[in-house]
């Protein structure tokens, strides 16, 4: 296995902008870190359980996978489109809700999310599968790469955090720059 290849593209895709990079942002930005950390780990278990299950069941994925990718597809395009809707009007002037930034939608943001679900169907089979098919080595890699994307998560929630200041001082501008690359993300879905 070429392992500096699998951590390159395991960084980049972890690190780079995402639905999940951008919520954690916009939640760091508007709520606070301690709530972008609780959606964080709903996202990494989740992170982590699809990656689980894309090595256990790859197989069986590969025959039903243009299905599995149209429906994606859609339900992917909607939860972001509401996701961009929610950050382009969301009030910073008002009381911070609650349900925000919660473990539970971190966690099933992931399940929605196209850019993990390729993602996690793609890297077990790419780089784990043709070298190592023992359950150690897979379940070893799947840990690995499930800290690779929390590591990114902290990382995002570090930038937020430490450009805090000047993301509250230009809060309608941010807030709208994050609603479109949120609608930038969902048509990369269809190309």
């Amino acid at each position: 296995m070429d392992i500096a290849s699998f951590i390159i593209y395991c960084l980049i895709v972890t690190f780079t902008p995402g639905p999940t990079n951008i919520v954690i942002l916009s939640t760091v930005h508007n709520y606070g870190s301690k709530k972008a950390i609780e959606y964080t780990y709903g996202a990494t278990i989740a992170f982590g359980l699809l990656l689980g299950l894309s090595a256990m069941l790859n197989t069986m994925l590969i025959a039903v996978l243009p299905k599995i990718l149209l429906g994606m597809q859609i339900i992917g395009t909607i939860y972001m489109l509401y996701l961009a809707y929610q950050i382009y009007t969301m009030d910073t002037s008002k009381p911070a809700d609650n349900h925000a930034g919660t473990f539970i939608l971190g966690f099933l943001m992931q399940f929605l999310n196209p850019k993990v679900v390729l993602f996690t169907m793609t890297v077990i089979p790419s780089f784990i599968l043709p070298y190592y098919t023992d359950m150690p080595a897979v379940t070893i890699s799947v840990f690995v790469i499930t800290l690779i994307g929390f590591l990114a998560f902290l990382a995002w929630i570090l930038f937020g955090t430490i450009f805090k200041e000047f993301l509250q001082k230009h809060d309608r501008v941010v807030n709208v720059v994050m609603a479109l690359s949120l609608v930038y993300a969902t048509l990369m879905i269809w190309k």
